[in-house]
């Protein structure tokens, strides 16, 4: 058994030190960190709505194409984040190493096929992605610095995936939050002062990305305490991948499906005009800054789920789950009641000069509102089974959301209701979301913990949970 001193001060926390303080000191961090990374689009958002509603446009368009870049990166940065991990608490140091290694270069490989294909075929992306006439040139723009800091985007996701399930929270989130900043002080500069309109909110994020990889590179390789990437640790093989894929793959499914959902609600939007386009896209924002928060919250708790499990701790797995639940259900409500208050106000914040983002904008935000409570069971019915190993409940769950329940409601009410049917979609596949997250959660529980007491070992060994 490969072990060493470091490593057992490093883990011992999340073994026996109470939940409700190592969560919370882990989700910290990692809540930051997910704001910042939201606080990129909100800014492009914000700063490019001021040009206009066309342009407002635009970065909802491109945001389907940076969830793809993000779907792959965080399909390598869960699944090898919660392998090593488990690796860790299984006392094979060895093995995590070459994991951190073959993480990272995939990522680059992954960031540079997505750089070059993009930017040989910008128009058609753009078209691809749902954009009309007039928002095209706007999206072309944008997505143009995008694509080219693909590659830095991908790699920075990964280590602070890394980062957080190595007990790091706090770095990687000192790495996204300089990005995040950098970005929302560049943003206006480029936009306005240099004249370069939604072009310069891309190079601004673009830049941002290209400060946050230098700064987690340093962390992950300057740091003793955590495991260096090197070149010589990458040796891939087909074990290590399957496993990065599969505990990976419930995140590929969540991110890709929000793409597919965001391209599908753009094209569906379509007949009722630009202005729609925007104030969806403002609505999805506003919503992935406050669901970010969660989900940080529920990354703080993953790293604690995953060596817990690993060490057979699963009383302790049980406690954790169940405290995160009622946590962050108790700050979505309050969420909910103050963001319902200044629903139009909000939206106003974005396109104070066009009465139509402001209608159709104000009606969608307080929809999805009134279901955000059910946010916090939803978002660890998904991230409990990914950190234990039970792929493809977790990939159910993860995908349900936005593509098992989302999609079929946007082809069913749009058409019949209209601009209400856009509006309602997302909130009555969030209703269906918790139900079925609430089940996968019980369900889990109850096996895990009726295994471990006859047998000591949870059926979660098998990969067809």
């Amino acid at each position: 058994m490969e072990s060493t001193t470091e490593t057992k001060d490093q883990y011992y926390e999340m073994a026996h030190e109470p939940v409700s303080r190592i969560i919370p000191r882990l989700a910290v961090p990692t809540i930051i960190s997910m704001l910042v990374s939201s606080i990129y689009n909100m800014a492009d958002t914000f700063f490019v709505s001021q040009i206009g509603t066309s342009a407002s446009g635009a970065v909802g368009i491109i945001f389907s194409a940076m969830s793809i870049i993000q779907a792959l990166s965080f399909m390598v940065g869960m699944g090898s984040g919660n392998f090593m991990t488990r690796s860790i608490g299984a006392g094979k140091r060895r093995l995590a190493e070459h994991i951190v290694s073959i993480a990272f270069f995939t990522g680059a490989l992954i960031g540079l096929a997505i750089a070059v294909l993009g930017t040989l075929n910008l128009h058609a992306v753009v078209i691809f992605l749902g954009a009309t006439d007039t928002i095209a040139p706007y999206a072309e723009d944008y997505a143009f610095y995008i694509f080219l800091a693909a590659p830095f985007m991908t790699c920075s996701f990964i280590m602070n995936n890394l980062l957080r399930f190595q007990g790091k929270a706090f770095f990687a989130m000192f790495g996204i939050t300089a990005g995040g900043l950098l970005n929302i002080i560049l943003d206006p500069l480029f936009i306005f002062t240099l004249g370069m309109g939604t072009a310069g909110a891309a190079l601004a994020t673009g830049l941002s990305q290209f400060i946050s990889f230098c700064i987690l590179l340093c962390m992950c390789n300057l740091r003793k305490d955590c495991i260096s990437i090197r070149f010589r640790n990458f040796r891939p093989t087909l074990r290590i991948y399957r496993e990065v894929i599969y505990g990976g793959f419930p995140s590929l499914g969540r991110q890709g499906i929000t793409s597919v959902a965001t391209i599908l609600m753009n094209v569906m939007a379509h007949p009722y005009g630009d202005a729609a386009i925007a104030a969806m896209s403002i609505v999805n924002r506003f919503m992935q800054f406050i669901n970010s928060a969660i989900i940080g919250f529920g990354q703080g708790f993953q790293p604690v789920c995953s060596y817990c499990f690993g060490a057979k701790l699963y009383n302790r797995v049980k406690e954790a789950c169940w405290f995160c639940i009622k946590v962050s259900t108790v700050v979505l409500v309050v969420f909910c009641i103050l963001g319902f208050l200044a629903s139009g106000n909000i939206i106003a914040l974005f396109r104070k000069d066009d009465p139509a983002v402001i209608q159709i904008g104000t009606a969608a935000l307080r929809f999805q509102l009134a279901t955000l409570p059910l946010q916090g069971v939803i978002t660890i019915g998904n991230m409990f089974p990914q950190s234990i190993g039970y792929g493809i409940r977790a990939t159910l769950v993860s995908t349900a959301r936005q593509g098992l329940f989302l999609i079929p409601a946007l082809l069913i009410l749009t058409p019949t209701l209209g601009i209400l049917g856009l509006q309602i979609s997302q909130p009555i596949a969030d209703v269906a979301t918790f139900i079925l997250a609430a089940v996968v959660i019980r369900g889990i529980l109850k096996e895990i913990l009726a295994d471990s007491r006859t047998s000591g070992s949870p059926k979660a060994a098998s990969k067809n949970s």
